[in-house]
């Protein structure tokens, strides 16, 4: 899986190389980088908005830290449960470190220029990262399926090598598609003017910049994140139907609570990311600065409310984090 991601990197090099190198031999008044407009058309709000992020993205890899952590120390949570959501925690973890910090820079800086391969490589690693998060999430929903509705064949399922294999999986699933959108989108030139209308290299704010034709290359990378949100979630729906209907069969109160509460947090996380994500790829567009915040949300508050509400919502998280802080302040007596 190492070697996979290094040989994925080796490529993204090469060919945002290649189209830098094509832009500019074909003319010289062609792009050879962006300028992200972002949060610049809110001038008074400049130092807010830096506080208010900074502040988020800080509790949001403390709150993940935490989680992988936490989850590595106790041994009861060496589950396929907690392992998925180690899983989960990093790779949004990655996903917020390939926007907000150069977003907290733009946000003081006068220079807020980006290269146009870093601009692929940045637009890679969002969509790659985004994908991956929505495939563990709909393992997660599988794993909760299998364990509630097989409960006596759960483990033969899911064994650390299948699960090993599935995270593996959400992986290059997930920058499969995004090397396909992002080959598409940087695969011509770009012509002036060089403003991109966002504060990170989104598909839609950079695909106008495009000199060809860029109607096809629009409708095909529109409809890929639409199918893959639509599926995933659709994917997910289905199993809690089965969950859903198997927790009713449950005879006590007791029993169907202590079901139904493994799949709580899972259930709100959800709801919460993929009802932002909708909000930001099955919107239609909108005016100069509307796109930007509408990905607020998505990009910055969703991560950060992933690892708040897995840790609060769950007894055993809550239960090993007690146990870890009580041992470290025993120890510094």
């Amino acid at each position: 899986f190492h070697q996979i991601m290094i040989i994925a990197y080796d490529f993204l090099i090469i060919f945002f190389s290649f189209v830098k190198f094509k832009t500019m031999s074909i003319n010289k008044t062609l792009l050879e980088e962006f300028i992200l407009v972002g949060f610049s058309i809110y001038p008074d709000w400049q130092v807010v908005l830096f506080v208010t992020f900074i502040f988020l993205y800080l509790l949001t890899l403390t709150g993940n830290l935490a989680i992988m952590a936490i989850t590595w120390m106790d041994h009861t949570l060496h589950t396929p449960m907690y392992l998925f959501l180690s899983a989960l925690s990093f790779s949004e973890t990655c996903y917020t470190l390939t926007i907000i910090p150069k977003m907290l820079v733009d946000l003081l800086a006068k220079d807020r220029s980006i290269s146009i391969p870093g601009c692929g490589l940045q637009m890679c690693f969002f969509l790659g990262l985004g994908g991956t998060n929505c495939v563990i999430l709909t393992v997660m929903g599988l794993d909760r399926f299998l364990a509630i509705c097989n409960p006596l064949r759960y483990p033969i399922f899911m064994t650390n090598k299948v699960c090993g294999q599935l995270v593996a999986s959400a992986w290059i699933g997930g920058f499969f598609i995004s090397l396909t959108e992002t080959t598409l989108i940087f695969w011509g030139s770009f012509c002036g003017p060089n403003f991109i209308k966002h504060f990170f290299c989104h598909m839609r704010a950079v695909i106008k910049l495009s000199c060809q034709n860029r109607d096809i290359t629009e409708v095909v990378i529109t409809i890929i994140p639409v199918s893959g949100l639509l599926g995933t979630f659709l994917f997910i729906v289905l199993t809690y139907v089965f969950i859903l209907s198997t927790v009713l069969k449950i005879p006590s109160a007791e029993g169907r609570k202590k079901a139904f509460s493994t799949c709580a947090s899972h259930l709100t996380v959800v709801i919460i990311h993929f009802g932002f994500a909708s909000i930001v790829y099955l919107k239609p567009e909108a005016e100069e600065g509307d796109d930007t915040l509408m990905s607020v949300p998505y990009t910055v508050v969703t991560p950060f409310l992933s690892p708040l509400i897995f840790t609060l919502r769950n007894k055993d998280m809550k239960n090993a984090l007690k146990k870890v802080l009580d041992k470290k302040f025993s120890l510094t007596k």
